[in-house]
């Protein structure tokens, strides 16, 4: 038995943070739960929207066997009214994959990380690390090009082990960020575009995607990726080795896009839209969309969020088609 659906989430609302562009320094008015300026968590609209998000994923059919998750704290906070659920029926594991983490362009100075699996202990249970991870984004930054092959070789190794999985897992949800969503699809379609900045695959917040394995005529499954490819190593991260999937071959056999980005279960609908820009110099905040509406929930004037406020409502439709 071999995997055959993969679920796609992007985080919630979060709380908003700035960058100095010249010096690489990070900055918020509201701490972080771990330390790190770059690592907030989510706003109450935020909370609502992960509360919302876990009662569609509880619904899934067929159910979710294995939990990935970006390290950010705004990943496994969108999880965790699922993950709660979840492990009040049955053991879980959220397992901490650093190679569906941020993606913050190309800059001088190093790029934020996530809070280590001692600090995140402290905020989450059922978390899981493997050592050494498979692979983890240069802090030198990466381009867009270097952004899809990282994502497709994280993908190869988690469906790699899925199919070798003596409890035959059929389904894998992931927890990640705008870019990286919009990576997973073009990578496990095996479909790039011309443009980067073309806007193929979905990343509302807590919007829901799922893509199903390709298969043979005879209806097996197509796992016939890669398999002898070099190991990605954390003394050159910068150089990610080629899986194969561009050309539409897709990862480990290809995938098929079955939902993009749903927002249908939660009460906002489509919010916070993002796609490339094609600069990807510096990427000041790779989800500032809507950061003013963020900071009036976080001051609790509008926690719950009324979207049909007709200031919010201005500010989602020219936001809806902004670019980075």
């Amino acid at each position: 038995m071999v995997l055959e659906a993969i679920y796609v989430v992007r985080h919630g609302y979060r709380s908003n943070w700035s960058v100095d562009p010249l010096s690489g320094t990070y900055s918020s008015n509201i701490p972080s739960p771990t330390g790190i300026v770059a690592d907030p968590a989510l706003s109450g609209y935020g909370v609502k929207q992960a509360e919302q998000l876990g009662e569609h994923l509880l619904a899934l059919d067929p159910p979710v066997d294995l939990i990935y998750s970006s390290p950010f704290y705004r990943c496994l906070q969108t999880l965790k009214p699922f993950t709660t659920a979840q492990a009040a029926r049955k053991p879980i594991r959220i397992n901490l994959e650093p190679g569906v983490g941020e993606f913050y362009g190309l800059a001088r100075f190093d790029h934020p990380s996530p809070a280590d699996k001692t600090e995140l202990d402290r905020h989450f249970e059922h978390l899981h690390a493997s050592i050494p991870p498979s692979i983890v984004p240069s802090t030198k930054g990466e381009s867009i090009p270097q952004l899809h092959d990282r994502v497709a070789y994280a993908l190869k190794q988690l469906i790699d082990q899925a199919d070798k999985d003596p409890n035959g897992p059929k389904t894998l949800l992931i927890c990640t960020h705008a870019a990286v969503m919009i990576a997973i699809g073009r990578v496990l379609t095996g479909r790039m575009p011309e443009d980067e900045g073309e806007d193929d695959f979905n990343c509302f917040t807590c919007s829901f995607s799922k893509y199903v394995r390709r298969r043979k005529e005879g209806g097996e499954a197509l796992t016939n990726g890669v398999h002898d490819h070099a190991i990605w190593s954390a003394d050159k991260s910068e150089d990610v080795p080629d899986v194969g999937w561009r050309g539409g071959k897709g990862v480990a056999g290809g995938w098929d896009c079955e939902i993009n980005g749903d927002c249908s279960f939660l009460e906002g609908g489509e919010e916070r839209g993002w796609h490339f820009s094609g600069d990807e110099s510096f990427l000041t905040d790779p989800n500032a969309f809507n950061d003013a509406q963020n900071e009036a929930k976080e001051s609790g004037d509008d926690v719950g969020g009324n979207l049909a406020d007709k200031g919010v409502q201005e500010d989602k439709d020219r936001n809806r088609h902004s670019r980075l």
